[in-house]
């Protein structure tokens, strides 16, 4: 077959211009990169030799290769694992086919710091660029008798012809730029491998350029889990985290451990110290590899860690499964959910400490992986106890973050109910309306800006017998207010309208508006605004039932909201002033409106009709202006 020619998809030609155009710091990260592909090619071989020994073909000593052509300047990294067939090739190094992928590198903006996040696509192969004009690529695959080459200068196309290669495996042919002569250099070499690769569990070698020397391991060639933990230094363990997470941060908190007994397993365990690019895809899922006896068997063991726990990274070994396990069986294996239970107990009783003894740290951690662990509050009732504990959350305390057990510790005298209100975003939580009357009364409402908070907090209804209560439903819920506070709430109500002006005002307010709304009523709620929605005591959350209309999950529209008014505002004492004269139930037509789609906009949603919204708010304007 001739040398055919092909177009890389658009997500992977701005990748290649980012990496070309970048400076990147540690160029020899490639190198790491490459064997690390290696190594997977290897294990992923290893797995499928378990029921398909022929494929071995009698060689079953893995190991990764460097080489060396100081005269053809360029540096080979070989391995003899699985190896790819034609469209392997095409479809590993011309798309990127990883979910979520393809939006992360739209949004990336050419610097530095994106180069870091290659890895993370599965994808770091293309990091060879940073150092070469060219790469080549010549694969055959274990099951195969005939082997290809993928040529590229990273730039806008590739080529694929057929090559010839006696053994199964990839070899990655990295042609050097004239200023990267320094990863000819087998010290060179060697410095690198130790640095970043000396965890990988088969042998890194180098070939010597002299003909007849002996090659040379340059790694420790033993997997890191099962060394003892004070033989492994922090810079291994860090790296160890690059290679299995593919990602450039430090971790945020590494778990080594080993039990012994009844079942025997290993995990080395990493939190990372940023989040995943993939932390929020639809499939939710569990990155965490298991190994049997130091062969890898998966990455998708789901029994391993439940979708809440998916940013951990890292590796679990066991002694005590079957080599041939098939992956379709793991889910079901009753082994495999005793080791995942204690992996799960492990990482939040780490969690549970660093909040206790380190709560700045813990901060961290919580911004960015405190949605998803709250995920494990509605889908994991036999852990919620611990999870709540640990949970922490923003409030109009304005403190830091608080847990709900400080949170109960500093309510009110009188007060039986945790406030709370659920939205997008924490700025405009606190901006909201409907925290006008509890800031007015000192009274500490959770700010609750994620998903997830809809459904967790109806889920347990409770904490420490104190109800969950939204400051957007219902009745406005206040402590008994203290004399003091009494006093200053009535020469607040000496300002208010007359209660039957007020009267009047509800009922044409009720008019005007008919089924627009469920009701019209005067609030304590506001202090500066004049008006807000609210819903009923037995309707949807608000907020809750706008993410469930946009996601197509409600059957039938949500309830209309009701109405409140704040009767000392200026705004509803003008209008109550005139709700009583001949004639205000015509001018009272475009008020009504005005107000209810003022509420709308507080709530961060579109008048029914902006059009008429905007005609109305210009009449008003201008007749405001006249005078």
């Amino acid at each position: 077959m001739p040398e055919e020619t092909m177009q890389f998809q658009a997500e992977v030609s701005k990748l290649l211009k980012i990496v070309a155009n970048s400076l990147y710091s540690q160029k020899e990260i490639f190198l790491r990169e490459l064997i690390s592909n290696g190594s997977d090619a290897c294990d992923r071989l290893r797995y499928e030799a378990l029921t398909k020994p022929d494929l071995l073909g009698g060689d079953g000593d893995f190991r990764v290769t460097l080489s060396v052509d100081p005269k053809a300047k360029t540096l080979t990294v070989s391995d003899n694992g699985i190896g790819m067939t034609r469209d392997e090739l095409i479809d590993n190094l011309g798309t990127i086919a990883r979910s979520g992928s393809a939006q992360a590198v739209e949004a990336m903006s050419g610097d530095e710091t994106d180069v870091s996040l290659i890895g993370q696509f599965g994808v770091g192969f293309y990091s060879a660029f940073i150092v070469s004009d060219k790469v080549d690529v010549i694969s055959r695959r274990a099951d195969a008798d005939e082997a290809w080459r993928w040529t590229s200068s990273g730039e806008g196309d590739f080529a694929v012809a057929e090559a010839d290669r006696e053994t199964r495996g990839t070899s990655v042919i990295v042609h050097l730029k004239k200023a990267e002569k320094e990863f000819l250099d087998p010290e060179r070499l060697g410095t690198i491998v130790k640095t970043y690769s000396d965890h990988i569990g088969l042998p890194v070698v180098l070939e010597s350029a002299i003909e007849g020397e002996d090659p040379k391991i340059l790694n420790e060639a033993s997997a890191l889990w099962t060394r003892r933990p004070k033989d492994i230094t922090k810079d291994q363990y860090k790296e160890f985290y690059h290679h299995t997470a593919h990602v450039y941060d430090d971790p945020w908190a590494t778990i080594h451990a080993k039990a012994e007994g009844r079942i025997e397993y290993s995990m080395l365990l990493y939190i990372p110290g940023v989040r995943p690019l993939d932390l929020f895809q639809p499939d939710r899922r569990a990155r965490v590899r298991l190994y049997v006896r130091r062969v890898f068997i998966s990455d998708e063991a789901e029994a391993l860690l439940p979708s809440y726990l998916r940013f951990v990274r890292g590796v679990v070994d066991t002694e005590d499964l079957p080599l041939n396990v098939s992956r379709e069986l793991l889910q079901d294996s009753p082994i495999l959910a005793k080791i995942g239970s204690a992996v799960v107990k492990r990482v939040l009783r780490e969690l549970e400490k660093r909040a206790d003894k380190k709560p700045e740290e813990f901060e961290e951690f919580w911004a960015n992986f405190g949605a998803v662990l709250k995920e494990g509050i509605y889908e994991d009732p036999a852990r919620r106890d611990q999870l709540l504990k640990i949970s922490r959350f923003q409030s109009t305390n304005g403190s830091g973050l608080t847990s709900l057990a400080d949170y109960v510790g500093r309510m009110k005298d009188g007060q039986d109910k945790i406030h709370y209100i659920a939205g997008e975003d924490t700025e405009k939580l606190m901006a909201s309306p409907h925290l006008e009357g509890f800031m007015a009364r000192d009274i500490e409402v959770l700010l609750l800006p994620d998903a997830i908070d809809e459904f967790w907090v109806p889920t347990i209804g409770e904490f420490e017998g104190k109800k969950f209560v939204s400051v957007t439903q219902g009745e406005a819920d206040f402590v008994p207010l203290g004399e003091d506070e009494k006093d200053a709430d009535k020469d607040a109500d000496d300002d208010k309208p007359a209660e039957g002006e007020l009267s009047t005002l509800v009922a044409l307010l009720k008019q005007q508006l008919g089924d627009q709304v469920k009701d019209v009523r005067t609030t304590d709620r506001l202090r500066e605004s004049p008006v807000c929605l609210v819903a009923g005591d037995s309707d949807l959350d608000r907020h809750l039932a706008r993410m469930l209309k946009q996601a197509g999950q409600l059957e039938k529209p949500p309830a209309n909201g009701i109405l409140e008014i704040n009767p000392r505002h200026a705004l509803i004492k003008v209008l109550a002033a005139g709700a009583g004269k001949p004639g205000a139930s015509e001018t009272m037509s475009d008020a009504a409106q005005l107000l209810l789609d003022q509420a709308r906009i507080i709530e961060g949603e579109l008048p029914k009709d902006p059009a008429a919204f905007s005609r109305r708010m210009a009449d008003v304007m201008a007749a405001a202006l006249s005078k």
